[in-house]
């Protein structure tokens, strides 16, 4: 059937192409080529305008495969009519010969354009089914993490094979290929200390994906800084710090390096509130007030754990509020929430728990008892 249909339209164009015969050759071939791609295109548009207007409405997800799918699907109609074109067109044999290794390099780059889009896709549709916006969504992040790390290594992976056999498509590189695989055992040496960052941040984006010491959204404590991972790419890991700056971390860092993570096997988080305060502080006060506060706050699942005195000094005693809540975002707010009224609440009616200096000067006793002692006046004077 599609050979037949194939042979028709070589046949029209051959007609065509002898129709014009009074024209030059190039001027023949454009108007050949040219012809084609505008009719593949009108077919390529009123294919998508009939495909929506049956979606519209009905199947968002459908749409947007279809919108995700719409470019790659032009350039096939495109080059399937460049394909059934050129034969037909008067070029001579260099001309043809360049234009068909052009089409076979736009094919292959074709299948590997065709390769992401499909991966992308199926990926999203796997994904639908978790949420990470909701409290408990450690089993979400789990996987979430897991899919997006691996795809993104794939990504990598199709793009260096499609460049490869992009690359091969010419005589000088294929050549340059041969001479490389009969000295595979430099060659390898070369490339492999040349490739190595890239290489080892690849292998560690899969071992994360595995193993998963981190995951998205989780908090971390990475160089003595507090964030969320906000994103892990195929070779770095964006940290979303406290204050919204972005730390920069590579894979390899997680694999070969220690950190904290905070929500590593549930979402809920511990903060902790830090208070410095004079000695005659009101403990047990502060551990009710503390107390109060969490069971009026607006995280409704925040949960005080407990206040004690964790050090001191020569000035003041270290007060700790540990706290958790369901989130780490929570958390943070809950503990921002609890250390503000603390504050407010020494300041209103314990202003005597703040902090302060002494300046205090304690006569030695050996010193009074050196001083000469009066003799009481005589009755006479």
């Amino acid at each position: 059937m599609w050979q037949d249909l194939f042979q028709n339209l070589r046949s029209k164009l051959s007609e065509l192409s002898s129709a014009l015969s009074f024209a030059p050759t190039w001027a023949v071939s454009c108007v050949l080529l040219v012809a084609a791609f505008i009719v593949a295109w009108l077919i390529h548009a009123a294919i998508l305008a009939v495909i929506g207007r049956l979606l519209k409405g009905r199947r968002p997800y459908l749409q947007r495969v279809l919108d995700a799918t719409k470019n790659p699907t032009r350039l096939a109609l495109l080059l399937l009519a460049l394909a059934i074109t050129l034969p037909t067109a008067p070029l001579g044999p260099e001309t043809e010969t360049l234009l068909v290794r052009l089409l076979g390099l736009a094919t292959i780059c074709l299948i590997g354009w065709m390769s992401l889009t499909v991966l992308h896709i199926f990926t999203n549709l796997y994904l639908l089914r978790f949420r990470i916006d909701i409290a408990d969504n450690l089993l979400a992040r789990k996987h979430v993490t897991q899919v997006r790390v691996l795809v993104r290594v794939a990504d990598t992976i199709i793009f260096l094979v499609t460049a490869g056999f992009a690359l091969m498509t010419f005589e000088a590189v294929r050549q340059y290929g041969v001479s490389l695989f009969a000295s595979a055992s430099v060659a390898g040496l070369i490339f492999g200390i040349a490739a190595q960052p890239v290489l080892s941040n690849l292998i560690a984006g899969v071992q994360l994906a595995i193993t998963q010491p981190i995951r998205l959204e989780d908090a971390v404590t990475v160089q003595n800084e507090y964030g969320w991972v906000e994103d892990i790419t195929a070779t770095y890991v964006v940290i979303r710090l406290w204050d919204q700056r972005r730390l920069i971390v590579p894979l390899n860092f997680f694999i070969q390096q220690p950190f904290y993570n905070w929500t590593r096997k549930a979402a809920a988080n511990i903060g902790t509130v830090l208070l410095y305060l004079d000695y005659s502080a009101p403990i047990d006060r502060i551990r009710e007030k503390a107390s109060e506060i969490v069971a009026q706050s607006k995280q409704s699942s925040g949960k005080l754990i407990n206040v004690q005195v964790t050090n001191t000094s020569a000035q003041a005693i270290e007060v700790r509020v540990l706290l958790s809540a369901d989130s780490a975002g929570n958390t943070s707010d809950l503990c921002a929430e609890v250390r503000e009224k603390l504050i407010g609440f020494l300041q209103r009616e314990h202003p005597e728990a703040l902090p302060r200096g002494r300046n205090e000067t304690i006569e030695p006793a050996a010193r009074k008892s050196a001083a000469p002692s009066q003799p009481p006046p005589s009755p006479a004077a």
